[in-house]
């Protein structure tokens, strides 16, 4: 492979998803919205993503609680263990728990239902019949992905904090008072908001790469699951650096609360 292709293929994969965004953007307001789809495939998301949600949040919460509380205590200022450690799950681990979770389980089965349906050439048929897949069957599940995500980062933030309670007051002998007093020393409305935002555009991003690298799957079976791969993959890697962006973003417009 030539430099030329080795830059080039990168390059119209990206242009490739950012139009296919678009276009999901866009047909979006296309009426009738597919209500029941919509509704169906946010079910199927739960099913697959709620368990493992909860197991990945209580070592979250504990871990978070573990290390920011020992920190914190070699500093003398252990009467905002329970503030940071809230900080840390509902600005970081929350929304990046739950992208994982929605890239990894639910990516992937859009991924692998559209790369099925790409090769058995459905979506052809539906597009010589009229029917435009990226209204019937993409809008729905982007959708469902959005809100299921929000759904999970509170649920990551409700576990999280939890276990960092239990942790924190058990095996770390802190005042539970002073562990829920500290809350409102650096946490701040915004924070939550800011979690919530990053959610919404994780689960956006997931459904979007995903849907885009199954209905381009070829190759047969094989194919599909390269696409299912290729999805995950670079689902991670962009939630991670949309991650960077947000946060940087959002410390120069909402700076840390003062004590």
């Amino acid at each position: 492979m030539s430099v030329t292709s080795a830059v080039a293929a990168p390059a119209r994969i990206a242009g490739g998803l950012f139009a296919f965004m678009i276009d999901v953007v866009v047909t979006t307001f296309r009426l009738p919205f597919q209500f029941r789809e919509f509704l169906q495939q946010a079910w199927f998301i739960v099913t697959v993503t709620i368990i493992p949600t909860m197991f990945v949040a209580i070592p979250f919460g504990a871990v978070i609680a573990l290390q920011v509380g020992g920190l914190i205590q070699q500093f003398g200022a252990q009467s905002f263990t329970g503030s940071a450690a809230v900080l840390a799950v509902v600005k970081e681990a929350g929304p990046i728990a739950t992208a994982l979770l929605i890239a990894g389980a639910a990516g992937s089965a859009i991924a692998s239902d559209f790369g099925a349906r790409k090769i058995r050439e459905e979506l052809d048929a539906m597009m010589v019949l009229g029917i435009d897949p990226i209204h019937r069957l993409v809008v729905p599940r982007v959708w469902a992905c959005v809100m299921v995500a929000v759904a999970l980062n509170g649920l990551v933030t409700i576990v999280g904090v939890a276990g960092g309670y239990f942790f924190n007051v058990v095996l770390q002998d802190g005042t539970p008072g002073a562990y829920i007093a500290s809350f409102s020393a650096l946490a701040q409305v915004p924070d939550l908001l800011q979690a919530m935002v990053k959610s919404m555009i994780f689960g956006f991003l997931a459904a979007i790469v995903a849907a885009y690298k199954g209905m381009n799957a070829k190759g047969g079976p094989k194919g599909v699951g390269d696409a299912v791969n290729e999805a995950v993959v670079i689902t991670f890697t962009l939630l991670f650096v949309v991650n960077f962006v947000i946060s940087a973003v959002y410390l120069q417009l909402v700076p840390p609360k003062g004590m």
